[in-house]
């Protein structure tokens, strides 16, 4: 890099600092840390600094100032990902624009059913502020009490109500976006239905901030849930657990909003790591579903059709043994069991994650092929597939071997993700349902995506962001 190269980038960064001020900006070593620390571990991020602005107009001058300096920019929500996609690369020239700051809830129309939110907001704090005015933001996962909606949007989220709700582009109306040259698009429209040419909010969602920064949004919100009933249910394969889904869906009038499939090795993990988790079946099954069916409206008979279900299932021997909660208490801890089959793992050592998706009556049919391969490949690996089964989104992660190495355990990451990813595209299924493709999985993209698809996304990305600029070195 040339000095006038150099003093134009020292200029940038110093006019930076003055626009967002003392709170916006860190370069210390010790604060960066916090924001440089990738969830899996498996990156080493270094940055510039990072940047706190604290509202759009401050987001749109910083990204002005990085435009005309061609400095990159790598948005950072509440740092929850698990791909890599806001995680600078190792050269540090990079700044992370954190938007933590941007954290108001701006308005909410009960009668329209949205709510317009700032992009720092976090996930539970949509949840408590539709809720308080008798609403609900059905868009819920693990880290929804420090993931921030921004982040959410920017990956197209999923979680555990995605058979119903929908993911997350499905929950957006509308969007505020700072562009790449530092314009702001305000697409925050409330509207339904918008027929008026294309719809600009859907490149922006799933993007993981590559063509531009989300700001703010308008979301869609529901009723409340009156009635919630919860079941954990043992089952003899995913194959019954497949049926009991079908079954479910037509006892129920369509009333599923949340269905999850567990394996045993993965609540053993959960119950010798996780201190509170509680084994609320007599006897040990091979899998497990955690049901859970709501309606809006009160006096629906809402049990009473769980248990039909129940009933007819075990006719048909698809069910072992079940237990309906008795209490709200009961229903969140068995969600708390579900939940710490993820922080288990982290905590037994070394895993390699899959977050793939197929057509939900072809689910057995993928752990069944992927299972045997990695068997195969591995020997000694623990699988623990589980996950959100009611829209085919299984998470197929491999534990490390209790006498292997860590790191040589991971260093097959790629080798092994090729692998599970090879079967799961021969089912014309999804490398990534809900954590994005960030760095981890950019080169699998480039291999699995068609020809069109990929030149369809380059020039998308060259005529928005020709700079590269935007979160360099992610999704393409």
């Amino acid at each position: 890099m040339t000095t006038a190269e150099d003093d134009t980038r020292a200029s940038a960064l110093a006019r930076i600092r003055d626009v967002v001020g003392p709170p916006g900006w860190i370069d210390e070593p010790d604060r960066l840390t916090p924001y440089l620390t990738e969830w899996r571990g498996l990156y080493h991020p270094k940055a510039t600094a990072v940047v706190r602005p604290a509202s759009t107009v401050e987001v749109a001058a910083v990204v002005r100032l990085c435009a005309e300096a061609g400095i990159g920019i790598v948005p950072l929500g509440g740092n929850t990902g698990l791909c890599g996609g806001a995680a600078p690369y190792e050269h540090g020239r990079d700044i992370i624009l954190a938007l933590e700051r941007l954290n108001r809830i701006r308005a909410i129309d009960p009668l329209n059913y949205t709510i317009t939110v700032e992009a720092g907001v976090i996930l539970a704090q949509v949840q408590q502020a539709a809720d308080a005015a008798d609403r609900l933001f059905p868009l819920s996962l693990g880290a929804e009490g420090s993931c921030q909606i921004g982040g959410n949007l920017s990956t197209n989220a999923g979680g555990t109500g995605v058979l119903r709700y929908g993911n997350a582009r499905d929950l957006a109306l509308g969007l505020e976006v700072v562009l790449p040259d530092g314009q702001v698009w305000d697409g925050l429209r409330a509207l339904r239905k918008d027929n008026t040419g294309y719809d600009l909010k859907h490149l922006f969602i799933g993007a993981e901030g590559t063509l531009g920064i989300i700001t703010a949004a308008v979301l869609k919100l529901f009723p409340r849930p009156k009635q919630v009933e919860t079941a954990l249910i043992a089952v003899p394969d995913p194959d019954a657990a497949v049926a009991l889904f079908a079954l479910a869906r037509t006892g129920s009038g369509d009333a599923v909003s949340a269905f999850e499939l567990m394996p045993r090795n993965g609540i053993d993990l959960a119950l010798a790591h996780v201190p509170g988790t509680v084994d609320p079946l007599a006897e040990p099954a091979p899998w497990y579903v955690l049901a859970e069916l709501s309606e809006p409206v009160a006096d629906t008979h809402l049990k009473e059709k769980l248990e039909a279900i129940l009933e007819q299932a075990f006719e048909r021997d698809l069910v072992q043994d079940a237990v309906i909660a008795a209490s709200v208490a009961q229903a969140r801890q068995l969600w708390f069991l579900r939940e710490a089959i993820v922080e288990a793992q982290r905590v037994a050592g070394a895993s390699i994650k899959h977050d793939v998706a197929v057509p939900v009556a072809r689910v057995p049919e993928l752990i069944r092929r992927a299972t045997e391969a990695a068997a195969a490949a591995m020997p000694g690996a623990a699988v623990i597939a589980f996950g959100h089964v009611g829209d085919g989104n299984i998470h197929f992660n491999l534990c490390q071997p209790p006498d292997a190495d860590a790191a040589a355990f991971t260093a097959r990451t790629h080798e092994i993700n090729h692998l599970v990813h090879d079967i799961v595209t021969s089912m014309t299924g999804s490398i990534s349902a809900e954590h994005g493709i960030g760095r981890l999985k950019r080169d699998e993209l480039a291999w699995r995506k068609s020809p069109v698809e990929l030149e369809l996304m380059r020039k998308v990305k060259g005529v928005l962001d020709p700079a590269g600029i935007m979160n360099p070195g992610k999704v393409v």
